[in-house]
């Protein structure tokens, strides 16, 4: 899982980027037009947040074995997470279907979730 993660958060974090530069660039009047530009700025903010943090939880799993369990959890939580919720706000700007909206509260709270696991690996650690 520690290549896993680090891996993931390697990609999701350079994704973050080349989505960022897309929606500033190439995609920047469409977005302003439409009044959402500011949701793809959160979209791409919090990939980033949580690529940061698959980041950190990649390095913890080599460095604290006995934690594997709630690192592992806060690492599917934080992934999970931030696809769907950042993926639900891409989708709203690019497909204009508001219904999406509805899905974004399923991935915050698996974000939370994954911080939650964090937390408790802390607590664990030796």
């Amino acid at each position: 899982m520690i290549k896993f993660f680090l891996s993931a958060g390697a990609i999701w974090a350079g994704l973050a980027v080349v989505l960022g530069a897309f929606g500033a660039h190439a995609f920047r009047a469409s977005l302003e037009a439409s009044g959402r530009f500011d949701t793809f700025e959160t979209a791409v903010r919090y990939q980033m947040y949580h690529a940061l943090a698959l980041l950190a939880v990649g390095i913890l799993l080599r460095q604290s074995p006995e934690i594997t369990r709630w690192l592992n959890w806060a690492g599917w939580g934080f992934l999970a997470g931030s696809l769907i919720f950042s993926g639900s706000l891409y989708l709203i700007c690019l497909t204009g279907a508001r219904w999406w909206g509805a899905v974004a509260p399923i991935g915050g709270l698996l974000m939370i979730a994954g911080w939650v696991a964090f937390l408790l690996a802390v607590y664990r650690s030796r």
